[in-house]
């Protein structure tokens, strides 16, 4: 360690050797999924470039743990960023130039506003597997790919998620009813 922390490549790339697969280990259990070797690869860079800052207290193994955890917490929240913009470019509706009637463009547009506004209140595993079949237009295995879980998962995901919306729906007030 003291050797990686001189500047030394071939030591700190002994560390790599040795602490990549509980770094990947830990990333996919903190959820990355398929992004995982991302994350450990970018939480690597940071720690050698944070080997000044590293006072060996608990050891290199929890200090680059603790890395990863961050670097995996930074990629839910791009996740919720992405899936956030998804949302509102679905809420988005430009006018059909075979438009007959504009009311109609208007009550479609309450009606998928109301349908996103829905959509945020459920969980978040609702959101995104609603979001990558309908929104998105994934297939099942697609959307298995893209959340890093079974097919069979997300048929059952999604008829849930559709059920819970259903009841969100039913229960919100219809204007001017």
């Amino acid at each position: 360690m003291s050797r990686a922390r001189g500047g030394d490549l071939e030591a700190y790339e002994v560390l790599v050797a040795r602490y990549t697969v509980p770094a990947h280990r830990a990333a996919v259990l903190l959820g990355a999924g398929d992004d995982a070797d991302d994350v450990v690869q970018e939480a690597l860079v940071k720690a050698y470039r944070q080997l000044s800052r590293y006072r060996g207290e608990s050891g290199f193994r929890p200090w680059l743990l603790a890395i990863v955890a961050n670097e995996t917490r930074n990629l839910h929240r791009s996740r919720r960023r992405r899936d956030g913009l998804a949302l509102r470019a679905a809420a988005v509706t430009e006018p059909l130039r075979d438009e007959p009637d504009p009311a109609d463009t208007v009550l479609a547009r309450d009606r998928r506003e109301r349908l996103v506004r829905t959509l945020k209140l459920l969980p978040e595993r609702d959101q995104e597997v609603l979001v990558c079949r309908f929104l998105l237009d994934l297939g099942e295995q697609e959307t298995a790919t893209a959340l890093g879980v079974p097919k069979g998962t997300v048929k059952s995901r999604t008829a849930r998620a559709l059920g819970r919306l259903r009841e969100h729906l039913a229960t919100e007030e219809v204007p001017g009813a």
